[in-house]
């Protein structure tokens, strides 16, 4: 069965060497969402919003293994079989789902368990453990103040949307923010920040296009503290050519933020697009390689069936998800909270 589902893509056997392959097709994020309408804050609250934003993944998970549940009357492999093609094919990925369905086996030995439907309650709890079995909080780190928050990610994962939903967040919560446009390769990057930072009503440092970018986010940290700022929120290229660019052009980055800002307290955030499956797993892998990544935003889950992939990302890279897009109003960039996330997708 696992042949049948994991053949590996043309874009996951080139990602480590070719990182513009996964990029997404459009090359410039859409700054759509940031309407005067979407400024409000949803009727619904938070969790609503997340119940919405997971429909599709609930669709490709909880619905399935309710399916499978009444088929069966007794625990047996077959069911486990099952219940490992369910998870396989909404991205929750190899290692992870052998993991889990071990796990649920050893967990209904352990309590002696028969009937089917006994299994789901199950299923919950090892989810649930997945995403809380990882070093470091699922919080932001940005206290205390100063605080600089590095944002990674390669183009069209939803970076310059992630930082200024972020920016208006903060402001709105009485801090003082900047944001620096790192990312000064890419068409029109700086201009769509400009716009988030216009919408968030926070200053923005820039420089012009093909400047070198660890000289704006030099000229953002001066300014921040020039300026007294709570929070600097830096973008940062994301036209990646191979691993050694990456590397060496982040490298010059933090070494800059050691020097000139050593008290702040520090979040290097990488932005990664759950639509793109087991590429966003590549993705946070290379992006490990070369940064101390403390954190994760996984972005567009309302727009995949897939969002079991957030189970692989934080499970195999030992990462901590910090926050979840589901969906595009300027609310819908959520602090990451595992039990909600699950309840959400396996509604009682």
């Amino acid at each position: 069965m696992f042949n049948k589902l994991f053949k590996k893509s043309k874009n996951e056997e080139e990602l480590t060497n070719n990182q513009e392959e996964v990029i997404t097709k459009k090359e410039s994020e859409d700054t759509n969402d940031i309407s005067d309408d979407n400024i409000e804050q949803s009727k619904t609250g938070f969790f609503g919003r997340l119940k919405e934003g997971l429909e599709k993944t609930r669709r490709g998970i909880s619905d399935k293994v309710d399916d499978i549940i009444k088929s069966y009357q007794k625990i047996d492999e077959e069911l486990f079989e099952d219940l490992e093609e369910v998870l396989i094919m909404a991205d929750v990925g190899l290692e992870t789902t052998e993991r889990i369905i071990e796990d649920v086996k050893d967990k209904v030995k352990e309590r002696k368990l028969t009937e089917a439907s006994e299994i789901k309650s199950i299923l919950k709890e090892e989810l649930k453990e997945i995403l809380e079995d990882v070093e470091g909080k699922s919080k932001l780190n940005i206290n205390p103040s100063p605080a600089i928050i590095l944002v990674v990610g390669v183009n069209g994962v939803g970076k310059t949307t992630t930082i200024g939903k972020l920016a208006y967040r903060f402001r709105e919560e009485g801090k003082k923010v900047l944001l620096s446009a790192g990312d000064t390769f890419r068409a029109a990057a700086i201009e769509q920040l400009s716009e988030w930072a216009n919408r968030a009503n926070v200053d923005i440092i820039s420089h012009s296009e093909g400047s070198d970018p660890a000289a704006v986010i030099f000229d953002g940290i001066q300014a921040a503290k020039a300026r007294n700022m709570d929070i600097l929120i830096c973008d940062t290229a994301g036209r990646l050519h191979n691993k050694k660019n990456l590397m060496n052009e982040l490298n010059k980055i933090f070494r800059i933020v050691g020097r000139e800002y050593p008290n702040a307290t520090k979040e290097v955030l990488l932005v990664v697009d759950a639509t793109t499956g087991q590429n966003a797993v590549m993705q946070a892998k290379v992006f490990k390689e070369a940064c101390n990544i403390t954190g994760i935003a996984l972005t567009k889950l309302d727009g995949t069936a897939k969002g079991g992939v957030i189970f692989a990302v934080q499970s195999e890279l030992n990462v901590p998800v910090k926050l979840v897009g589901v969906g595009e109003g300027i609310n819908d960039l959520q602090d990451f909270d595992p039990e909600n996330f699950v309840d959400a997708i396996f509604p009682e």
